[in-house]
């Protein structure tokens, strides 16, 4: 009786899960549909022509905001990235306020609106590395350089995938010749 029982229950289960209704319902056109309707008003993001006229603006208006001590910005493309420096005896909730201050006061400005902005003390120093390295003639490499470092300092070093440096033989061999004369 109970071979049969659980194949029995598990059939009927499936038989019910199958089972589906035919709807004919389907859903309301949009030309149809008689609600209100509202155009987004978000301020829309302004194409960057003079780079480093928007980088200026923007660092202004950073170092404007109490307790910003300076502002360093990269343009790149239509998105600015800028670095603000406090002072380093702030609590960490005090540098978080510092930050939503600045990208509140970048929200109302049609280059700032998506500017990244960040309170991270080696990131504002490389921006600002960036900055000179633009200012030299080398925004690519200046660029690409400080990119690689701050993912040389992301990437995690696990001991376990280090391998010790095996011995060359041909180059121990010349050292014990070379001591031995």
């Amino acid at each position: 009786m109970r071979k049969w029982l659980v194949p029995a229950m598990i059939l009927c289960l499936l038989a019910t899960g199958c089972n589906t209704v035919a709807r004919n319902e389907t859903s309301p056109s949009p030309q149809n549909d008689n609600r209100v309707r509202a155009q987004q008003s978000a301020p829309q993001k302004k194409q960057i022509s003079s780079p480093k006229q928007v980088a200026a603006h923007l660092e202004d208006l950073a170092r404007h905001v109490p307790g910003v001590k300076a502002a360093h910005c990269v343009v790149f493309k239509n998105t600015a990235i800028v670095g603000i420096d406090v002072a380093g005896n702030l609590e960490r909730s005090r540098v978080g306020t510092i930050k939503y201050a600045v990208a509140e006061a970048f929200r109302k400005d049609p280059y700032g609106i998506d500017a990244i902005v960040t309170a991270d003390i080696d990131i504002a120093t490389r921006l600002k590395e960036v900055q000179a390295d633009m200012k030299r003639g080398r925004p690519l490499a200046g660029m690409a350089e400080e990119m690689a470092d701050i993912i040389g300092r992301i990437v995690p070093q696990v001991p376990r995938d280090i391998q010790p440096e095996q011995p060359d033989p041909a180059k121990t061999d010349k050292q014990k010749m070379s001591q031995k004369l």
